[in-house]
């Protein structure tokens, strides 16, 4: 498998009913739903559950997606689905990026990207982020 980084953060789904459209692929929404999927995973994986987020009143939202349908997937298509931190300004801002490769013929069908703010749990305002952040979401290197 070829990942646009060295060592990515990975889950495998399978494309089921639920996933598809009327056109018989995957639909657009199922995506989104395993890269929210996904990046929670890792956030876990790195120490920052949504209770560290609560005690330290900083949270990671949404400000931009970019998504890059490269190959329509279908019912049972198994799927490796990677992220990493592509960017942290240790201040405001980090990026999070996502590739999916299908395992029958090691293609990757997906890339995207989102841009992340921290904000106040309690607020929702814009809040620098903590030491646990910059700590924990490091950008990874990427392959060779």
């Amino acid at each position: 498998m070829q990942w646009l980084v060295s060592q990515p953060f990975i889950i495998t789904v399978t494309v089921g009913s639920q996933h598809q459209d009327e056109f018989g692929h995957t639909n657009n929404i199922a995506y989104l739903q395993w890269l929210e999927k996904i990046a929670w995973a890792h956030s876990n994986h790195l120490g920052l559950t949504i209770d560290a987020y609560k005690r330290l009143d900083c949270g990671c939202v949404v400000r931009k997606h970019e998504l890059n349908y490269l190959l329509p997937t279908y019912l049972g298509d198994e799927l490796h689905i990677a992220t990493w931190i592509s960017a942290n300004d240790g201040k405001l801002s980090t990026v999070r990026d996502y590739q999916i490769i299908r395992m029958a013929d090691n293609k990757t069908v997906f890339t995207g990207r989102t841009h992340f703010i921290t904000v106040s749990m309690v607020t929702g305002k814009p809040k620098r982020m903590p030491v646990e952040f910059i700590e924990a979401y490091i950008p990874a290197l990427t392959s060779p």
